[in-house]
């Protein structure tokens, strides 16, 4: 099979995008988990702040819930779609193609999403530590992703039928 050097470049893709994947999940579960830790509480008789966001974050700024939310979307639609792109990758065949490049491309839409978001959050400024790692880790999955996509899809040849 002339295109079974790129198994192995699909294979470390693949690697690399899981894991980064789960950071990025993380990352984000600890994001919303902060949300939710210093939300704001009402009580009897209290009215909401004029201009009360439900995605509120108190880290970050204006753009930062719907990052983190996005992130979180993206990290396990990816993370999963690299654990069904395993089984692509051991097979290695043209029939378990189609279900390995669909996940793997809804994952990267996802992650094109949450990096538009990060660039506008990068754009107003004020971030921690934590979410510039999100950030920078989700504008690097776009383009591994991506490449992930390419590699597999050349990868695989139709099995000829005698």
């Amino acid at each position: 099979m002339a295109t079974a050097g790129l198994k192995p470049v699909a294979s470390l893709l693949l690697v690399l995008n899981f894991c980064m994947y789960v950071i990025v999940a993380a990352l984000g579960g600890w994001a919303i988990n902060a949300a939710i830790h210093h939300g704001f509480l009402i009580d009897t008789g209290l009215a909401l702040p004029a201009h009360f966001s439900p995605i509120y974050f108190p880290m970050g700024n204006a753009a930062t819930g719907f990052f983190v939310i996005f992130a979180v979307l993206a990290g396990v639609v990816g993370a999963a779609s690299a654990i069904a792109g395993s089984h692509h990758i051991q097979s290695w065949n043209y029939e378990t193609l189609p279900a390995a490049v669909s996940s793997a491309f809804i994952a990267w839409a996802l992650t094109l999403l949450a990096m538009g978001l990060a660039c506008k959050e990068i754009d107003l400024h004020g971030r921690n530590a934590k979410l510039r790692t999100m950030e920078a880790f989700t504008i690097i999955l776009s383009g591994t992703q991506l490449l992930y996509i390419l590699v597999i899809h050349g990868g695989a040849t139709p099995t000829r039928r005698s």
